[in-house]
This record gives structure tokens, C-alpha cells and sequence, in this order.
């Protein structure tokens, strides 16, 4: 399940698990949260923001400055690119991964569209690659799997009991008016698209956006991700949501399958 490091009530009463060390590490993540957040945060600003005393936030700054991952300049404090390491490594753990990241471009290229490649981690989409407007602001970013085509390509892979599980946890909160929010509808959705082999998204995570998604398997048919190509209702038509795009995804996901078995 996702959790806020802001949110440090949800470990009280755990007895001795939750001791110093604990809060120490979450006042940390909350202060690195707070400043990805930001463009330059002062120390005052960043007292505001956490609620934390201001001797607090200056010890947590002083040793993550010492450490390379936050950078201060002019008293104002950012985060640092030691960050851009850890995350690349993370980027880069599967060899599919890396194998995604052509294919994406390619595929955005090819239909001169917003393409993703999105893997599910502790319930929720995430960007691991992009290509369009702004596609490195994107690497990263976490999306309610239910509202993305992408998503529920990832459910529709799962069995009931942790679709289920998944619901109870995450929710199915509406992010627009299009957006499943009844378990029943989700499931029958999750159904056609195993039947199927393709999710749509129809305005369900941004108004006037359409996009389709396909799963992304390796050579043991383990699930890898899922490709997804999106873009504006005027050009995503039903003909080319149903017909051309899902055609091209499961050859660029087939392509990806490929370069992991033979390289």
C-alpha cells in the first residue's frame, strides 16, 4: 500500500517498532518530499510546510547536504542530482526497462503521439518512460492504476482475490466524471480487456484525453508493464482506438519480448 511520509499517525501504537530511528527517517523523507515540491525552499519555509521545529529541519538539511542530496544556494535549499543516480538504478534494474525505452520512442515517433511505458509498484502506475511534451517531468510520477489504460491492462492480469485486495487498499476514487469507481464495472472492465488483449481509457483520468495500452510480457510470460499511446479526443477516434493503435502497441510489446530473448 502507498504511504504518505507525511502522515506519521499511522504507525501509533506499534509499540517499540516505531522508535526514534523510525520518526527520524520519515521527518527526513517528509522534509525531501516537501522540497520536490518546490523550486528553492528556505529553512523558515520549510518549518512551515512540515510543521517541524526549525532546529529539526536544520539538523535533517545539514546531513543531507553533507551527503550530496540536497544543494543549498543563497540559504535557499533544493534537491540535489545524487538523486538522479539512485533513480536511474532504479529505472534501469530490469534489462526489459531498458528494452521499453526504445520501443516507446519509437512508438511516438511512428504516431507522432504521447507514448508511456508504466509499471505497477505498491498499487499504483508509474512512469518509467515517456515520449512527448515534457517527458522527463513525467519519469517517476505515481497514477491511480483504475483511471489509466496502462492500469488496467496491469488489474485485468491479476486474479480476482488481489483485485479485490487492490480495491480495499487503493480505492477507486473518481479523478473525473468518466473515471470506474464501482467495483462491479471495474471487474467486468477488467474481463473485456483479458478477452480483448487491450485497455481504453476514455476521459477517465483527464477530460479530453483518450489513450490505449497493451501488457508488456518477457520470454517466461511474466507480466513486464504495460505500453500505452495517448492523446486527445478529436484524433483518437473509435476507429483509431480500436483498429490501428492496439495493432501497433502489440508490436512494439512483442518487440520488447524479442529483445530479451535473443538481444
Amino acid at each position: 500500500m502507498p504511504r504518505n511520509t507525511l502522515d506519521m499517525s499511522r504507525d501509533r501504537g506499534r509499540g517499540k517498532r516505531d522508535d526514534a530511528g523510525v520518526s527520524t527517517t520519515r521527518k527526513t523523507f517528509a522534509i525531501l518530499e516537501t522540497l520536490a515540491d518546490a523550486d528553492g525552499v528556505t529553512i523558515t519555509e520549510l518549518t512551515r510546510r512540515t510543521e517541524f521545529t526549525k532546529s529539526t529541519v536544520y539538523r535533517h538539511l545539514t546531513t543531507l547536504v553533507d551527503l550530496g542530496y540536497v544543494i543549498e544556494r543563497d540559504g535557499a535549499y533544493d534537491i540535489g542530482f545524487r538523486f538522479l543516480e539512485i533513480s536511474e538504478q532504479a529505472r534501469t534494474r530490469r534489462r526489459g526497462y531498458t528494452a521499453a525505452k526504445r520501443s516507446v520512442f519509437e512508438l511516438g515517433k511512428e504516431t507522432d503521439e504521447r507514448a508511456v511505458f508504466i509499471v505497477e509498484e505498491e498499487y499504483e502506475g508509474v512512469y518509467v518512460h515517456r515520449y512527448g511534451s515534457l517527458s522527463d517531468t513525467m519519469i517517476g510520477k505515481r497514477r491511480p492504476l483504475h483511471s489509466l489504460a496502462s492500469g488496467k491492462v496491469i488489474l485485468s492480469e491479476w486474479d480476482d482475490d488481489t483485485v479485490a485486495d487492490f480495491v480495499a487498499t487503493a480505492g477507486l476514487d473518481a479523478i473525473t466524471d468518466n473515471t470506474i469507481t464501482d467495483p462491479d464495472t471495474l471487474a467486468a472492465e477488467l474481463e473485456q480487456i483479458r478477452d480483448r488483449g487491450y485497455a481504453v481509457n476514455n476521459e477517465e483520468h483527464m477530460d479530453g484525453l483518450r489513450s490505449v495500452a497493451v501488457p508488456v510480457y518477457t520470454p517466461a510470460d511474466d507480466l513486464l508493464g504495460a505500453l500505452s499511446v495517448f492523446g486527445p479526443t478529436s484524433r483518437f477516434t473509435d476507429e483509431y482506438v480500436h483498429d490501428d493503435l492496439p495493432n501497433r502497441l502489440r508490436d512494439k510489446a512483442g518487440e520488447i519480448r524479442v529483445t530479451l530473448a535473443y538481444g
